[in-house]
């Protein structure tokens, strides 16, 4: 059975948008409206896994709308809405929930880095996040999902879950008028090498809403002098930079600084080095700084001036809700008919 390529990815709205959001998701999602369908969502279900401040959930919720908006996407050409508006990700998701394997879930590398050593207090919804991830995808028959390396162990889980759906109930599929199978396995897709943003006082570990220094990070809504500051006191080491990509090898957070820099201009590593190396972090940082502020500035403008018009951006979220309700509800349909659900 052929399947119309279309894109699904998301964002949580469990804390504020910073660079590397935009950097590794979604400023890569932009590109793709112009070659697939694309389906981008504030997936705040997902969110609730742990607790949330309700005030700060919505308004987290408008943020990253606004954010896909301000980065490029467009409404009209792609379907943004926020999960909670179409009811079909949570009736899919049980199914998935009693489709999927317990060891499969136990196997899940990032249940366990946020449960830690306390699992027993842990969300059953956390524990069960994967499969909702699962019904996320496979609701709209999506063929491809642009996903970073921490979420590449769900993607896998979501093949075995269309795997074993399509396997379990291959004679109903049939029944049911459908060729093949019902639904796709899903692929990652390539959309270039993913910038990994690393904390700007450690580089070796990811930038993070949750790191304890505040100058660690870069929130997509930070003024220009604020941006200009983070940057100014990154944390470096005392050599030039050098001439080519090899020579930043042991050296986390260069790495980290050349690699934002050459992310935000869309220039290789080595053309940054090409013009930056032998100098210092004297003449880099403001450089650098100064790239930050012109990209991130407008995006900022537009984030907030989209955030205060509350009517329009609740009329881009039901309009996206109604567009994925239309190819979620017929799928949903047939589901049902599926796993024998008396209509």
């Amino acid at each position: 059975m052929a399947f119309t390529p279309r894109v699904f990815s998301g964002i949580q709205p469990s804390g504020d948008l910073h660079l590397g959001n935009y950097l590794g998701a979604i400023r890569r999602f932009v590109p793709l409206q112009e070659t697939h369908e694309t389906i981008y969502c504030v997936v705040d279900m997902h969110a609730i896994t742990v607790w949330q401040e309700p005030q700060d959930l919505r308004r987290r919720t408008y943020e990253i709308a606004a954010a896909y908006i301000a980065a490029g996407l467009d409404p009209k050409k792609s379907i943004i809405f926020n999960q909670s508006q179409v009811i079909e990700h949570a009736e899919l998701s049980w199914i998935f929930n009693c489709v999927a394997r317990m060891g499969w879930m136990e196997r899940m590398t990032q249940y366990k880095d946020k449960a830690g050593e306390n699992a027993e207090n842990a969300s059953l919804g956390l524990f069960a996040y994967p499969s909702l991830m699962a019904a996320d995808i496979l609701l709209y028959k999506s063929t491809a999902v642009p996903v970073g390396e921490d979420q590449r162990q769900h993607l896998e889980l979501t093949r075995d879950i269309a795997k074993k759906f399509n396997h379990d109930f291959k004679k109903q599929i049939k029944a049911n008028g459908h060729k093949g199978d019902f639904f796709p396995i899903t692929e990652t897709l390539a959309t270039g090498p993913a910038m990994r943003v690393k904390s700007l006082k450690d580089g070796s570990k990811k930038m993070s809403k949750s790191d304890a220094s505040d100058l660690s990070t870069i929130y997509m809504l930070d003024g220009a002098d604020l941006i200009a500051k983070k940057i100014k006191r990154a944390t470096t080491d005392a050599d030039a930079l050098p001439s080519e990509a090899a020579g930043l090898a042991g050296r986390a957070e260069a790495e980290n600084l050349v690699g934002i820099y050459a992310a935000l201009s869309n220039v290789s590593v080595d053309a940054v080095l090409d013009e930056y190396g032998g100098q210092g972090w004297g003449s880099f940082k403001p450089a650098l700084a100064e790239l930050a502020v012109s990209v991130l500035s407008p995006i900022a403008d537009e984030m907030q001036r989209l955030v205060a018009e509350r009517e329009e951006m609740d009329a881009i979220l039901r309009d996206g809700a109604a567009r994925a309700r239309a190819i979620a509800q017929p799928v949903m349909d047939d589901v049902r008919n599926i796993v024998g659900f008396v209509r």
